[in-house]
């Protein structure tokens, strides 16, 4: 028995090695990729640095400045096989510019691939994962996106695709140093089972792209569950049907990846960039902006810093919001209902129309509330809309009190409507906005 023990306990803190007390609510920041692509240096990291405090980003919760692929020199260095950072690019080097991020109140989050080569074709961590997690330490990373590229055939099943990330994990808790681990390998092999205990969030899809709802040929798969080719182009409304079934495997320090946000990159109207915001608050995916921060729009502004949504995102239960029912329509698209809990006996519900057309919708607490039950579908609530502001210029206005549900609610062409909901007291008494 005492040997069985000490066997336990010797595999535990590597089992566990990521319930470190990071990432216990969804984590928040900004990535180059999804506006600069490979086209990044030093200039554009401490810019967006700047911008995220300039622009008070950072009172909302956005912490992270995370460069993505294409920091690397053409090759490793040639005596150590450690990591190096393309000279032209950086020419201070990847610890002077974590400095000064760090300078500024922010972490600093960095990119490889769980390959031989990152998607962008420079030198992945496949077989490098001790020298590469201890220089990050040393560079003072705060955090490490991990992708998927160039694998050599290391995945097809949960197991062989585990020990591959796995490895990572390992190297970078032996370092000492906390860094958030955030797997990018696009939902293969289903990482909602496997990587739990392992990492803080992993990807659940192929690339977002910034598009309402196309359809594309490289985001091939309908079904995430069964998905052979994650693919890339991926719209976003897709990525809501691909997040809707997996989010019981989330929670706090493990969390399903939507992928980083598009909001303010161009390729969807304010009605559809509200759409993209509020599934992510719901469903508790990373808000990571992607777009570039030194150039926003009031719009663009209005939306990432919704500090009602960011709170049903960041709120302590770790509870993803979950899809009620799903409507298909004559007209093309569907009308969604997604409901979910938060802290306090509160809870959170969503209408998303994503067809072409305008709808009127009766919303019942019979759904609203199918998991609370009957006590609950028929009760009393006062209800706030998150994407209305109150006489004092806070999100969430008071609609009043509602019995039964939410009659002749009129949702727009690809909009969303999300409300808050607070259980009227048994003795009439309205609880103070504090409490809220």
């Amino acid at each position: 028995m005492a040997l069985a023990i000490l066997a336990l306990a010797l595999v535990l803190p590597a089992a566990f090695a990521y319930d470190n007390g990071l990432a216990r609510t969804p984590q928040m920041g900004w990535n180059t990729w999804n506006h600069f692509g490979c086209g990044i240096s030093e200039d554009t990291i401490l810019s967006a640095a700047k911008a995220m405090v300039s622009n008070n980003l950072t009172a909302f919760g956005y912490e992270y400045v995370i460069v993505d692929d294409c920091w690397h020199a053409p090759a490793r260095d040639p005596k150590t096989s450690a990591p190096v950072a393309d000279p032209d690019k950086f020419p201070n080097g990847i610890k002077a510019v974590a400095d000064q991020v760090h300078n500024l109140g922010l972490k600093f989050g960095i990119y490889s691939s769980a390959g031989t080569f990152t998607c962008g074709g420079r030198f992945g961590s496949l077989d490098h994962e001790e020298i590469d997690a201890q220089t990050y330490a040393s560079w003072g990373v705060d955090y490490l996106k991990y992708d998927n590229c160039y694998n050599e055939g290391r995945s097809g099943t949960p197991k062989i695709s585990y020990e591959r990330y796995a490895n990572m994990s390992r190297a970078l808790n032996a370092t000492g140093r906390p860094m958030l681990y955030s797997m990018c390998n696009w939902g293969e092999d289903g990482p909602w089972n496997f990587a739990v205990d392992i990492a803080h969030s992993w990807r659940i899809s192929g690339d977002i792209h910034d598009d309402f709802d196309r359809f594309d040929d490289r985001c091939p798969c309908t079904d995430i569950l069964d998905c052979k080719l994650p693919g890339f182009h991926c719209a976003m409304s897709r990525i809501i049907d691909f997040a809707a079934p997996v989010g019981q495997k989330a929670g706090p320090g493990k969390w399903n990846d939507l992928d980083m946000l598009e909001v303010g990159n161009g390729g969807m109207n304010f009605d559809e960039y509200v759409t993209h915001f509020s599934m992510w608050a719901l469903v508790k995916s990373p808000l990571i902006l992607g777009n570039d921060v030194t150039d926003m729009s009031n719009e663009t502004l209005t939306i990432i810093t919704n500090d009602a949504l960011i709170a049903v995102n960041q709120d302590p239960n770790g509870s993803p919001a979950n899809r009620i029912w799903k409507h298909t329509l004559p007209e093309g698209g569907t009308l969604q209902l997604w409901s979910g809990s938060l802290v306090n006996n509160q809870f959170v519900f969503a209408l998303m129309n994503t067809s072409p057309n305008p709808q009127t919708v009766n919303v019942s607490f019979t759904d609203v509330f199918v998991d609370q039950g009957s006590g609950y579908q028929s009760g009393t609530f006062t209800l706030y809309d998150l994407w209305q502001k109150d006489d004092a210029g806070k999100w969430g206005k008071s609609l009043g009190d509602f019995t039964g549900g939410v009659p002749g609610v009129e949702i727009g062409t690809h909009q969303t409507k999300v409300w808050k909901a607070v259980p009227v007291s048994t003795n009439g008494r309205r609880r103070d906005r504090a409490e809220l």
